[in-house]
């Protein structure tokens, strides 16, 4: 059995997505698990802690996500090293912690060949965006783009324009909290976590996301889940083999830790 689920928004939160929707004295105690420039980052609850402990232990779980892998090193999971791990969207697959270079040529091969370059992207990015809310832009591994902006002066038009204008050049735009993600549309999860099943022979694959970047990795999953929040849960996106949480926050990083227990053992 494999498990392959985003991590940001889905199984850890920053304070400000933890959504504790109660009164203090019944909040969940939380576990840190990723410190930056000497500050607390993310979080999960102490019980999604020892879920997800137990999961790795039961299954080959495979952390999958759109961080690069400087920002994945700063997250300390609870439980044994993850022995993969997808960082950069699938641009790099770790093997013990070391991004593995064969499949590193093989992404190269297919973003050569099914999109347009990150550089001619990176300039319609900075020409279209606005001072007035855009406050930082990244170049991501050499592979993809993203902008940190000012969400309350952001127009909706403007993401929508671009995705538009994206999805011609082959790119796919994310909305995630106060980045925006262009992303070339062949650089997938789903296809590195489809090339740790082959090599570790499983049988079985368990997905989880919460982001328009996760659909690809939901959809190739024999069972997946997805939280109430997040692009996903905000388009009303869904598929028949995946559940659609109604908890959000850290609350749905519990339940869909449960889910993925429950599926390992049934």
């Amino acid at each position: 059995m494999l498990v392959a689920s985003d991590l940001d928004r889905t199984l850890i939160y920053s304070a400000a997505a933890l959504a504790l929707d109660m009164a203090d004295a019944l909040a969940p105690r939380l576990l840190c698990v990723e410190v930056y420039e000497h500050k607390p980052l993310s979080y999960l609850t102490e019980t999604a802690a020892g879920l997800l402990e137990h999961l790795a232990r039961e299954a080959v779980f495979v952390p999958s996500t759109t961080r690069t892998r400087a920002q994945y090193g700063r997250i300390r999971l609870p439980g044994p090293p993850a022995p993969y791990a997808v960082c950069a969207n699938g641009g790099h697959l770790l093997v013990d912690g070391e991004s593995d270079p064969g499949w590193q040529r093989r992404v190269r091969r297919t973003l050569d060949e099914g999109c347009a370059p990150l550089a001619s992207v990176r300039e319609h990015l900075l020409r279209s965006a606005d001072p007035e809310w855009l406050l930082k832009e990244r170049v991501a591994e050499d592979l993809f783009a993203y902008l940190v902006v000012d969400r309350a002066l952001l127009p909706d038009a403007w993401v929508k324009d671009l995705a538009d204008w994206a999805d011609g050049q082959g790119w796919t735009v994310s909305l995630q909290g106060r980045k925006i993600y262009a992303v070339p549309k062949p650089l997938t999860k789903s296809a590195a976590v489809a090339e740790v099943a082959r090599r570790t022979g499983a049988s079985r694959v368990l997905t989880a996301g919460d982001s328009l970047l996760d659909a690809d990795l939901l959809r190739a999953g024999d069972q997946a889940w997805r939280p109430g929040h997040g692009e996903l849960a905000d388009t009303g996106w869904t598929a028949p083999h995946v559940t659609a949480l109604a908890e959000r926050g850290v609350a749905a990083g519990e339940a869909i830790l449960r889910s993925l227990v429950r599926a390992v053992a049934a």
